[in-house]
């Protein structure tokens, strides 16, 4: 096995980072070939060297990658949705349906807004949500 980049203890450039992320790449195929990873927790040359440059790779993306936030669509909005759709309304339609106003309901809808009580109401008698769910998630 060829160690590469013995001589450096940080990664600061992307073109660095990339380099190093391929040899990872080329050391973890090589070593799958030669079965220095088929038993799990061994420690040879090729999983110190691996876990050496990955860890390296791992901290520079820990400070120059942003992980983009998760967003996932509350159970609430997703069975307010379904039901619009049973209905055939548009979110504008639905609104009028609900007597609120169009940018209050969009707002309750992408989750900028919260459901008052008063929507929480409405969306029961006139939409049959489910009342535990308005609850959990409103």
């Amino acid at each position: 096995m060829e160690k590469k980049f013995e001589n450096i203890v940080r990664i600061d450039t992307p073109e660095l980072f990339e380099k190093v992320s391929d040899y990872v790449e080329e050391l973890i195929n090589e070593a799958t070939k030669k079965g220095a990873l088929s038993v799990q927790g061994e420690r040879n040359e090729y999983t110190l060297e691996i876990s050496r440059a990955a860890g390296m790779c791992a901290d520079y993306e820990a400070l120059y990658y942003k992980p983009k936030s998760l967003r996932f669509k509350s159970p609430l909005i997703t069975s307010i949705e379904e039901e619009l759709e049973k209905r055939s309304l548009k979110q504008r339609q639905a609104a009028e349906f609900l007597e609120v106003k169009e940018s209050t309901f969009s707002q309750i809808m992408t989750g900028k807004r919260p459901v008052s009580m008063r929507m929480a109401k409405r969306l029961y008698e006139k939409l049959n949500i489910d009342p535990a769910l308005i609850l959990k998630f409103a």
